[in-house]
This record gives structure tokens, C-alpha cells and sequence, in this order.
């Protein structure tokens, strides 16, 4: 099954303005029920379908875990004088997939 082969989930946008979308990618995919979600601070985070995870804080920094049977650690990357601040909620509810939004 391929990236762009999904069904989705579901979908939407709660009262803080935060936005998340449910993928399945079916049994073939090393994480078939992945999720992206997109919080009104700016960060956002993918659980993509090959096991991947990525997170933008929305201030320059982000981190990337490569699928499990990858070899290599996290990746965070920073900007370097960001400060945080932003409500930081997450949508409720599981939520797409990195590639193909």
C-alpha cells in the first residue's frame, strides 16, 4: 500500500482554533492509524505511516524520529534564542499522516 492509499479517519478543528486529521493506511503500513495535528501557536506534529514522528514547535525548533527499524536517534534541530510561549494544546481526539496532507 502506498502513501497516498488511506482512508480517512477523521478530522476537524476544536474551539482553540487547533486542527488534527486521522489517517489508516490499512495493515501494510508500519503505522496504519497515523495523525498530524496543527496547534494554533504554530507548532504542529506528524505520526506518520512508516513510523516516523515529526514536531515543530512553530518558534524554529523541531525534532524528527526516524521508523524504528531505522538506524540513527532523533534529529532536533533549534534556533537558538526562540522563546516558547503559545498555548500549546493539542486537539483532542487521535488524529493524519506527514506525507500527503
Amino acid at each position: 500500500m502506498g502513501n497516498d492509499d488511506f482512508s480517512y479517519k477523521g478530522h476537524g478543528t476544536n474551539s482553540q482554533g487547533n486542527h488534527y486529521c486521522a489517517r489508516d493506511y490499512g495493515s501494510g503500513a508500519a503505522n496504519s492509524n497515523s495523525y498530524h495535528y496543527s496547534n494554533s501557536d504554530g507548532s504542529y506534529y506528524y505520526s506518520n505511516p512508516n513510523g516516523s514522528t515529526y514536531y515543530n514547535s512553530g518558534t524554529g525548533s523541531s525534532t524528527y524520529n526516524p521508523p524504528a527499524s531505522s538506524s540513527g536517534g532523533s534529529n532536533s534541530y533549534g534556533s537558538g534564542g526562540s522563546s516558547g510561549g503559545g498555548s500549546g494544546g493539542t486537539t483532542g481526539g487521535s488524529s493524519g499522516g506527514k506525507n500527503g496532507q
